[in-house]
This record gives structure tokens, sequence and C-alpha cells, in this order.
């Protein structure tokens, strides 16, 4: 069973910094993608995951400000989030084969909430 369990939310001022760390079981990263999408309000996006051949994407919107990575056992992945904006509050949900679109394919995890304050 492919399980996904998301931590390292928390409410920081803007400019700060969080570390989202998400546990992988059942599956690691060389067979299935994981990837970051966060979810405010009616919108729901694709933040950024890993390939299985190694590869990487994130988003524009938070590109050089967000970094994805994994531990040496593939089974957790980490989101790291520098110079944190209002703007990237959202509930963050860790996924395998999540797809471009939340929740319609792949396992997810229950998300862990971010806020940022001005």
């Amino acid at each position: 069973e492919v399980q996904l369990v998301e931590s390292g939310g928390g409410s920081v001022l803007a400019g700060g910094s969080l570390r989202l760390s998400c546990r992988v079981s059942g599956v690691t990263s060389d067979e299935a993608e994981i990837g970051w999408y966060r979810h405010s309000g009616n919108k729901c996006e694709l933040v950024s995951n890993l390939n299985r051949d190694g590869g990487w994407y994130v988003a524009e919107s938070v590109k050089d400000r967000f970094t994805i990575s994994q531990n040496n056992a593939k089974n957790t992945v980490y989101l790291q989030m520098n110079s944190l904006k209002p703007e990237d509050t959202a509930l963050y949900y860790c996924a395998a084969d999540g797809g471009i679109r939340c929740f319609v394919s792949g396992h997810w995890g229950q998300g862990t909430q971010v806020t940022v304050s001005s």
C-alpha cells in the first residue's frame, strides 16, 4: 500500500523559510514521480516534482526560492522553501504519480498547512 505523510508546515513571516518533508512508503522515487502540490481557494497547482530518471520540475512561481530533494533511501522527499511570500500560503500536499491535476490520480497525503503573513 502506498502511503505519504507530510510534515513541516507552520506559520512564518514573509521572507522566512520552511522545509516540508514527505515520508513515502510502499513506493520509492525510482518507481513513481513524487511531487509537491499546493491548494488555496479554488486553485491547486503542481509546485515541484522528482522524475523517475532523477530529473525534477519546479513551477515558475517558486523557481529560485523552492528546492526539491530526497534522502539517500529515496523514501523521504523534501521541499525547502525560502523567501516565502504571503501568496505561498496554502495546504501543501505530497503525491505519488499525482499528474498535473490535483487529486485526480495517484496517491496523496493528507496535507500540511503553510501560512505566510506579511
